[in-house]
């Protein structure tokens, strides 16, 4: 049975103590807020990238967002939480009482898909919210990798480029089968017409890189969030015909030196359990920064 407490993280968050649950109050965000959100936020850039890409592409009001934003404020007004509450639940926070405050919210959402965060946010936000919110399905953990300058140099890969839209049929299954060996759903199965939607505007949005030869795809990477601080890498795979290779590291290695010429880092989230992905990310020069729990709803 997952233990949400059976792994310290690499340097445990500072939160003041918790206090009086009336001196907070929680409130719907909206576009009135987004510089103060985006400021908030900016202050751990690895661990926010997620909400600060979406506010960035999408605003802080949109569908695209699949959830609402929420603020946590003490009596000056001063904000001491936000989080993503809908099909995620992604949080930042300065305060275990912003943690409940937000949790309580949270509780209300009945279509929930995940609730992600590191890992000892998680367990204080998990208190709060297990008892009237949804049940836990399943749970993982995920060891989370920065790579900043400087990035070693590897044989360039002359095919290796901006997936289109013509590379959308061969993109999908593999995305689809990742997602299903991480949650145990099968997004196709579920909701086919939308997962193809936010996999064909990714690749709109000049996120998704591929390697296709002779009509296989050999290498894929997506950019989940794109800001000025991190880009926040996902769904990095090679074709099990070319692992061991070197297709992969020499595609990171590509991919690296090209975004880092306009972002301060990359971070990827690697499964605890995935010994091999964490050796190779090592490899590449990627440094463990912390440690995330994802609780996978009902």
């Amino acid at each position: 049975m997952f233990q949400l407490n059976s792994l310290a993280p690499a340097k445990a968050p500072q939160w003041s103590p918790a206090a009086d649950q009336g001196l907070v109050q929680v409130a719907k965000l909206d576009a009135r807020n987004e510089r103060e959100v985006m400021t908030f936020l900016a202050r751990r850039p690895i661990h926010t990238v997620a909400m600060m890409g979406l506010i960035h592409d999408n605003g802080m009001v949109s569908s695209l967002n699949r959830g609402t934003f929420y603020g946590c404020r003490n009596l000056q007004g001063e904000l001491e939480g936000v989080a993503l509450i809908g099909h995620a639940t992604l949080m930042e926070t300065t305060s275990d009482r912003a943690i409940e405050g937000l949790a309580k919210i949270a509780q209300t959402c009945k279509t929930g898909h995940m609730i992600m965060g590191e890992q000892e946010r998680v367990n204080e936000f998990w208190n709060y919210y297990a008892e009237a919110g949804q049940h836990m399905r399943r749970a993982c953990r995920e060891l989370l990798f920065e790579l900043r300058w400087p990035v070693e140099a590897r044989a360039e890969v002359p095919g290796l480029r901006l997936a289109t839209a013509a590379d959308l049929d061969l993109i999908l299954p593999v995305q689809d089968q990742m997602a299903f060996d991480e949650s145990g759903v099968n997004p196709l199965e579920r909701d086919s017409e939308g997962f193809r939607q936010r996999c064909a505007r990714r690749i709109e949005q000049g996120r998704t890189w591929v390697l296709i030869e002779a009509g296989k795809l050999i290498f894929k990477a997506d950019i989940v969030s794109d800001t000025s601080s991190v880009n926040y890498l996902e769904g990095i795979w090679t074709n099990e015909e070319r692992r061991s290779q070197g297709y992969g590291s020499r595609c990171m290695s590509q991919l690296a030196r090209l975004l880092l010429c306009r972002t301060q880092s990359l971070c990827v989230l690697v499964n605890e359990k995935n010994t091999k992905a964490q050796s190779f990310y090592q490899r590449a020069g990627y440094k463990r920064r912390s440690v995330y729990d994802t609780i996978f709803l009902l």
